[in-house]
């Protein structure tokens, strides 16, 4: 049974701090990019787009760390190693406007590109850690 997301590690990935996804490229070499992040079910969801690096590096291999640093106390951060647990387009665009509010106070996410199929990526986490808590 995988590990859930809860207590000090589930408030900070509610609050409105970054996540960094670091996947593994085809080269063996890691790929770090900062995004949102949000906790269904003690499970981190994250949203992109179809196309960006890191969902294409969880296609082909599915092991992910997420760290999420708390912007308010930068020596407080959780890493979570896990694998994709799903991968869905069903509401993704509902879920990136949700995020939008979260993040920028905005109903609407904004930076929504003409064509841009979102995607929601829901992280079996396997290791939950919260440092200098």
């Amino acid at each position: 049974m995988s590990p859930a997301i809860e207590g000090r590690a589930e408030e900070l990935l509610k609050a409105k701090n970054f996540c960094v996804v670091s996947t593994i490229r085809p080269d063996g070499s890691v790929h770090a990019a900062p995004t949102w992040v949000d906790v269904q079910d003690g499970r981190p969801v994250l949203n992109t787009a179809e196309g960006r690096a890191w969902p294409r590096n969880l296609q082909r291999d599915p092991r992910v760390t997420l760290t999420v640093q708390n912007m308010e106390n930068p020596y407080e951060y959780v890493t979570i190693r896990g694998r994709v647990g799903e991968r869905t387009t069903d509401g993704a665009d509902e879920h990136i406007d949700a995020l939008a509010m979260k993040y920028m106070g905005q109903e609407s996410y904004p930076l929504r590109q003409p064509g841009e199929q979102r995607l929601i990526v829901r992280i079996d986490p396997e290791h939950v850690h919260v440092y200098g808590s």
